[in-house]
């Protein structure tokens, strides 16, 4: 008999479920219970690396495939470690139990016990000895090499997407590790992990849209977290001087392929640091993150297979000195009629906020320059209103000490020396807020007061970095649950 696939169509799916209820009451009446309790196994990925003739193993996993042939049957389980082949024989098998595997669906979770051996074409194989029914499938999976043909679906059911695609479950694999080699990386030099609220009074660290919500007990506004910033330098003021956050943040703004409004971050601070010792961690971590987890510093990205090159030094180069490669040596010297000129002739869209040539300079990195930046750039001394927080550059106070990494044409993580005198970093902060007066954070402007060492941080979108590493361009990819709007709204 041919081979039984995962699936065959959506179409069709109650007539499936009925013949899988039936077969669940066969089941029953031959004495198999249909969602059965615990089972003492061995993951199958260990059974495979342990491998030896006529062991006797017990294991479990999902049908992923059944080949029926009158007196014996092949099948496939996946446990999540691995997949692996079973076969039954009618000999070996009570009456019941042979029965019982006549009337199994894809989907199903099986307990198995019996014997490893080769097949005459190489398989690793257990010989089923006895087998029991852990959990019925009611529902027909999707098809095993199609998987769910709508976009849309395998982010909205993502359960049935992880089931089918080995791709999708690899790449959260691959997240789960280098999260975890993150925490190894960082606790090996001596940096120690730090939780600080996400529920807050009001936003800060970052110039976005916050989520609003109310706290019943207080009977007050409160928000969730833009940016874990603030808190994190009043823990620098308290005496740690090696710290570290990865957890969620909350934007209340687009939804894109690059965007999601919760998203995952890592955020490092070192008193007695600088941009330079920022930079240095990431020269350090990302290639600490391709060989640990991916075995290669030479990533294949996007659609194209553009290799990027995670081998140390990365590039380092100025912000104004790129604007002038692309916009020409007088660039900065140039009227601002003339500039906007330039721009729009070079392919920028002017729009009502590009008032002074800061921000249009801005626009034409953004638009023109920074997407053209493909191999790891460090790009350094950025014009000190966008980033408020930061201390100015030693030699020109309209500069700030930052770098903004950029990879693959996307900024994957800011570096600063952090700004510590508070009379600074109210003017800054001022500046920023305009006549919203009540978006500065007086409690964080106190704790400077109270004395911050010099300091050095950076702030890593986990997100980002993982679509970089696993090569793929879209956040949703490497987001188990993304924001999705709800169906039939």
């Amino acid at each position: 008999m041919a081979e039984e696939q995962a699936g065959q169509a959506a179409v069709g799916s109650n007539e499936y479920r009925e013949q899988r209820l039936a077969n669940m009451r066969a089941l029953q009446e031959l004495g198999f219970e249909p969602f059965g309790r615990a089972f003492e196994r061995t993951r199958l990925s260990e059974i495979r690396t342990g491998f030896e003739e006529d062991k006797t193993v017990r294991a479990a996993g999902r049908l992923m495939t059944i080949r029926r042939m009158g007196k014996a049957s092949f099948a496939t389980v996946n446990d999540g470690s691995g997949v692996f082949q079973l076969f039954f024989k009618k000999d070996l098998l009570t009456e019941a139990e042979f029965k019982g595997v006549k009337l199994l669906d894809l989907g199903d979770f099986l307990g198995v016990e019996g014997r490893l051996f080769t097949t005459k074409t190489g398989e690793k194989t257990i010989e089923v000895h006895r087998w029991t029914l852990l959990s019925k499938a009611i529902m027909q999976p999707p098809e095993k090499y199609h998987g769910l043909q709508d976009v849309e679906e395998r982010y909205r059911r993502r359960y049935l997407d992880l089931m089918v695609n080995d791709e999708t479950r690899d790449r959260f694999y691959k997240r789960s590790r280098i999260l975890a080699e993150i925490r190894n990386f960082l606790q090996g030099r001596g940096f120690i992990e730090v939780e600080t609220p996400i529920m807050q009074g009001q936003a800060g660290g970052a110039a976005a849209k916050p989520f609003f919500t109310h706290h019943n007990a207080l009977n007050t506004e409160m928000v969730l977290r833009i940016a874990p910033e603030l808190y994190l330098k009043r823990l620098i003021v308290g005496g740690f001087d090696k710290i570290f956050e990865l957890g969620k943040d909350f934007r209340n703004e687009g939804i894109d392929r690059t965007h999601n409004p919760e998203f995952t971050v890592l955020e490092i601070y070192e008193a007695y640091g600088d941009r330079l010792s920022m930079k240095a961690i990431i020269e350090g971590l990302l290639p600490h993150l391709c060989d640990t987890v991916l075995g290669t510093r030479q990533i294949e990205y996007g659609e194209n297979k553009e290799i990027i090159d995670f081998t140390p030094p990365y590039r380092e180069v100025a912000y104004a000195d790129l604007v002038k490669e692309r916009m020409g040596a007088d660039w900065f010297e140039l009227p601002f009629e003339t500039a906007k000129d330039k721009a729009v002739a070079a392919g920028v869209e002017m729009t009502p906020e590009l008032t002074d040539m800061l921000m249009l300079t801005h626009e034409v990195y953004d638009k023109l320059i920074e997407k053209t930046l493909r191999q790891p750039t460090f790009v350094t001394r950025l014009p000190h209103p966008f980033v408020p927080l930061a201390k100015a550059c030693q030699d020109d106070p309209a500069l700030v000490d930052v770098f903004e990494f950029v990879v693959a044409g996307k900024e994957l993580c800011p570096g600063y020396t952090e700004q510590n005198n508070p009379m600074a970093q109210r003017a800054a902060l001022e500046d920023q807020a305009g006549e919203d007066t009540e978006k500065i954070d007086e409690d964080f402007i106190l704790a400077l007061e109270h004395g911050m060492p010099p300091t050095g941080g950076l702030g890593l979108g986990i997100d980002r970095l993982v679509m970089l590493l696993t090569g793929t361009e879209v956040i949703r990819d490497v987001i188990l649950f993304p924001q999705m709007k709800q169906q039939g709204k």
